[in-house]
């Protein structure tokens, strides 16, 4: 017969009971289709979310950040696996939406660098604004902005950039350098204006 310390020793104890998710049925009925629960679920959740926003994300941002942290909760919501809180899912998203919004502004300065070293020995200023890089990006010819952001924007290699596009390398090579003569021309033309 074993002693009472034996079987302490060999039985584990009972494992605590996990938490109530008071928005996981709000969740489930809006997986469903229900409107008014996914209207629920978004008026309860939505103070969390935007201090999420407000701390990782850019001043001045934080609603579009937050409008981006329920349009991708809502495309993925019936993936939702409830192996976390909801609240705790809906934090994890607003993150990932901060981050990604973090990179995007860093790879705009870096592009705005690149045009700026670019024309560097012709004392050009070059605009910083997202707003106005984008503008810049976008009067460029479709094929050359392809070249261009590829391999300056995003960091692939010419070749890389080549197999992406389905076109020779030396096409590539050729695009960009295009791509930086008419983005010299567009912030000369601007300053000039």
């Amino acid at each position: 017969m074993s002693s009472p310390r034996a079987r302490q020793r060999t039985a584990p104890p009972a494992p605590p009971a996990p938490p109530v998710d008071a928005l996981r049925p709000l969740l489930e009925a809006a997986v469903e289709g229900n409107g008014r629960a996914l209207g629920e679920l978004v008026r309860r959740t939505q103070a969390d979310v935007w201090r999420v926003c407000t701390a990782l994300g850019s001043p001045g941002e934080e609603e579009d950040l937050v409008q981006e942290t329920y349009l991708r909760a809502i495309r993925s919501i019936a993936t939702f696996r409830g192996e976390a809180s909801v609240r705790t899912w809906l934090a994890a998203i607003a993150r990932h939406v901060c981050v990604d919004h973090v990179r995007r502004r860093q790879r705009q300065r870096r592009l705005a660098l690149r045009v700026e070293s670019a024309v560097r020995g012709d004392a050009v200023s070059i605009p910083t604004d997202d707003g106005d890089v984008a503008a810049l990006l976008d009067a460029i010819d479709p094929d050359r902005r392809e070249a261009f952001v590829l391999t300056q924007v995003v960091g692939l290699s010419y070749e890389e950039a080549a197999a992406s596009l389905g076109c020779p390398v030396g096409t590539v090579r050729s695009r960009v350098s295009r791509a930086r003569a008419d983005l010299v021309r567009s912030v000369r033309y601007s300053e000039a204006v």
